[in-house]
């Protein structure tokens, strides 16, 4: 599914500037509220920060070894806990793919209602994501250079109306600053086994990580800006309805299928790449457009609004598995898993798990990402020194 041709730095950053303008990312500002503006924005920057660090580094180890991502995590885990990650990373994305297909599908009912109900949409977003597939990068490049056109002057259209408030709404729900930090942490997160995908065949690696992980930040943040101000001043976190009100219903309808196109086409893609690496013989395009359609069909007959407990859920196995990934080929700089399985790191990862689950519950105000990462690096640095010993 791969293909050979050099991706180039502004064609990465079209790809993830379209995987930030998404209604999931607009969605999960909305639950930030609570905290009030400038806390809540507090939250979203630090999080996002740390985050996309952790982008960064995932997407240079793909560039460096020119392998996409669960083909990478083998070089750490070994092949077979490669395949376990890759099943992992499977899973997930069958998740988001319904999530995502869902919650697009439901934003264009409120715009243009079928008499049939929102399933007609959640067919009509799949049909697109198939022809996303089936275009190749190439085509795919071109293609999202008209979409990330329109998609950016839609998204400074929906800034400038959820602005322009006439009078500030009082939120309801708690949320504590911790629980905020984690959810602004998970999105960037949630890309970590996914960014390698599209940086292993970068032709300049180092720039293009670092380009992609800072137009995810910047636009990333926005989304998440419009869903907490929305929610906060407009009293309405369906960006949909709002643009409605304002007359736009083209304009609502337009950005909030084609960013559901845009990001979910990633997950479906990785997928695809995620099963190639499981076994060769799954072709890439056509495990892609399977997981596609489960994913449709999920989104019209399971319910997909555990939305926060899937994304703590996302957090707690690939938090540390980038960690043991990254201090084992960045930091100590170990030589590649010789082993079909690495027992020691998968002990790591399985300890830095229970490390996150814990301090999830305690609720700190640092969240659970921070101290997880902090105590799985010195974990994974003690297990090199008893090594060498």
């Amino acid at each position: 599914m791969a293909e050979q041709t050099k991706s180039t730095v502004f064609g990465n950053s079209l790809i993830w500037f379209g995987a930030a303008v998404s209604i999931a990312e607009i969605l999960t500002g909305t639950l930030f509220a609570p905290l009030g503006f400038g806390k809540a924005l507090a939250a979203i920057v630090i999080g996002h920060v740390l985050g996309c660090v952790f982008l960064y580094y995932a997407g240079l180890i793909g560039a460096n070894y020119g392998k996409t991502a669960m083909e990478a995590t083998k070089l750490t885990f070994g092949p077979h806990g490669g395949q376990l990650f890759a099943g992992l990373n499977v899973l997930q994305l069958v998740g988001w793919t319904a999530v995502m297909i869902a919650s697009g599908a439901q934003a264009a009912q409120s715009v243009f209602k079928f008499a049939c109900g929102s399933w007609l949409w959640s067919v009509i977003i799949g049909l697109l994501i198939l022809v996303w597939i089936l275009a190749g990068i190439g085509i795919l490049q071109k293609i999202n250079i008209v979409a990330m056109v329109l998609l950016f002057g839609l998204s400074l259209l929906l800034s400038k109306l959820v602005f322009q408030p006439s009078q500030a709404a009082s939120p309801e729900g708690t949320l504590s600053f911790g629980e905020a930090l984690e959810l602004s942490i998970a999105m960037p997160i949630s890309w970590l086994p996914l960014i390698a995908d599209y940086t292993s065949n970068a032709g300049k690696p180092k720039l293009t990580c670092m380009v992609s992980a800072v137009v995810y930040f910047i636009v990333s943040c926005w989304m998440y800006v419009i869903g907490m101000a929305a929610t906060i001043y407009a009293g309405e976190g369906d960006i949909a309805v709002i643009m409605t009100k304002a007359g736009l219903p083209m304009a609502a309808l337009i950005i909030v299928v084609l960013s559901t196109v845009t990001t979910t086409f990633l997950d479906v893609y990785s997928a695809g790449l995620s099963m190639e690496s499981i076994k060769k013989t799954f072709p890439g395009k056509v495990s892609a457009s399977v997981v596609c359609v489960i994913g449709v069909l999920l989104a019209i007959f399971s319910p997909t609004s555990s939305f926060e407990s899937f994304l703590y859920w996302i957090g707690s196995v690939f938090v540390p598995m980038a960690t043991v990934h990254i201090m084992d080929l960045l930091v100590l700089k170990r030589d590649t898993e010789k082993t079909v399985l690495s027992t020691r790191n998968l002990i790591l990862w399985a300890a830095g798990f229970i490390i996150y689950r814990v301090f999830l519950a305690l609720n700190l105000p640092i969240g659970s990402t921070i101290p997880d990462v902090i105590l799985t690096a010195i974990l994974c640095w003690a297990a090199s020194l008893c090594k060498k010993k």
